[in-house]
Parts: C-alpha cells; sequence; structure tokens
C-alpha cells in the first residue's frame, strides 16, 4: 500500500489524492502537520527519491517564509535540512508518496504517471 503524506487543506495534497483516487490506488492517509516526519524517515525518503533534501522545504509556505529560510538553506548541509525539516511537518513539501518503487515529492501530475507506467 502506498503512504499518502500531505495536508488535507492543501489544493495541490487534494489534486493528488484525486489521481490517486482515479487511477484506482489503495492509500494510507497521514495529515503531515498532525504526524510530521522524524528524521529517520526524511533521511530515508530523500535517499529513495534522489532529491537533494533542500527540495523537500515546501518554499510557499509561512514558516518558510517568515524564518527567511530562502537565505539560509543554500548554505546548509543535507544533515541540517533534515534535522530543520523534522522540526514541523508544515516545513516539508507535500505532498510525498512513497511505495516499493521510490518516494514522489510534490505533485507533478505527469511524473506521477510517469512513475506508475501510465
Amino acid at each position: 500500500m502506498l503512504a499518502f503524506i500531505c495536508y488535507p487543506k492543501c489544493e495541490t495534497c487534494k489534486k493528488a489524492q484525486a489521481f490517486l483516487d482515479e487511477t484506482g490506488k489503495k492509500y494510507a492517509i497521514r495529515d503531515i502537520k498532525a504526524d510530521k516526519p522524524n528524521y529517520e524517515e526524511l533521511k530515508e525518503w530523500r535517499a529513495k527519491s534522489g532529491l537533494p533534501a533542500k527540495k523537500f522545504f515546501n518554499t510557499n509556505g509561512v514558516i518558510y517564509k517568515s524564518n527567511s529560510l530562502k537565505d539560509k538553506v543554500p548554505n546548509m548541509t543535507e544533515d541540517e535540512c533534515l534535522k530543520l525539516l523534522a522540526t514541523d511537518g508544515m516545513l516539508v513539501k507535500r505532498p510525498i508518496l512513497v511505495d516499493g518503487k521510490g518516494v514522489l515529492v510534490g505533485f507533478k501530475r505527469g511524473e506521477w504517471e510517469d512513475h506508475f507506467g501510465k
């Protein structure tokens, strides 16, 4: 079963969930705000996604902007990024989809279709 980590009020997450429903995928929902990812999970997801930790930041979020992370994150190490991401689920880009093939971060329909072989 797929793990669908999202923020239920997020419009992009709603689109991703609609895609999963349309394509008949079975998934378990995890609210990223109520059940934030921990450091170990983020580390594993980063490795499986092939993306740098910096790509896991929700750059449109209030916390990211209010803490001027745009200026700080580029100078942070991968480990520092993961530790910071683990402090608040709202810092993490969403949705995140975790399955046996890998990890998708954010929702781009074409990327998700390619992932599932559509």
